[in-house]
């Protein structure tokens, strides 16, 4: 695994196991429990395919009601110690490209959920590889965005546009960008400016996936 994939996956277990089962989280209504069986299924477990497929949505209920039965202490070890070996999130470059901002979007998911969070200063080094990963996750993000969307990294002033014309530019550290991409609106820091009726759109809109 990429080194900050493994330290975000490796952070968020510890994070978990300290919190218990029952922690919130950002992701809806999910707590820590069903957020790491979540994790689990779609890193080992072909039902995962039913996030996207309806047909098999029956097929990942049932798996979901499987891991969920299974003592908390075993998820937080399954997540910790990553996929199985048949998984294609073995491989480095699916490590790299699918794991890296899953853990640290779902890593801050659980931070940001409870009273005390703060922003974490991440290194420059860590930045960028947000940043990279935007450039690449943040195009099709910016598919369920009701407005034309730009970003401006705050540290350095680099510019990208996700979806043409003019409308929203999002300003902020790629790390608070990419949460705000994921639907994480009212947890990130981003400074939105542009067209009043684009910038109170994009704060209402579905984001993620």
């Amino acid at each position: 695994m990429t080194s900050f994939a493994r330290h975000e996956r490796t952070l968020l277990a510890a994070l978990a196991q300290q919190l218990g089962p029952d922690a919130p989280t950002l992701c809806g209504d999910w707590t820590t429990k069903e957020l790491l069986a979540h994790l689990v299924i779609r890193e080992g477990r072909p039902a995962a395919a039913g996030v996207f497929v309806p047909q098999l949505e029956g097929w990942l209920e049932n798996a979901t009601e499987h891991q969920l039965a299974r003592p908390y202490v075993d998820l937080v070890d399954a997540v910790r110690h990553g996929p199985p070996l048949w998984s294609p999130f073995r491989l480095p470059k699916a490590d790299a490209l699918g794991n890296l901002v899953e853990f640290f979007v779902h890593h801050e998911d659980v931070r940001r959920a409870q009273p005390d969070w703060a922003p974490r200063d991440l290194s420059r080094a860590r930045q960028d590889t947000l940043w990279r990963a935007l450039g690449v996750a943040g195009r099709l993000l910016a598919l369920r965005s009701p407005v034309p969307l730009a970003v401006t990294r705050s540290d350095t002033g680099a510019c990208t546009t996700l979806k043409r014309r003019r409308g929203a530019v999002l300003t902020g550290l790629p790390s608070e960008v990419l949460l705000f991409l994921y639907g994480r609106q009212d947890h990130a820091e981003v400074e939105v400016t542009g067209d009043n009726t684009a910038v109170a759109k994009i704060r209402r809109a579905n984001l993620g996936i």
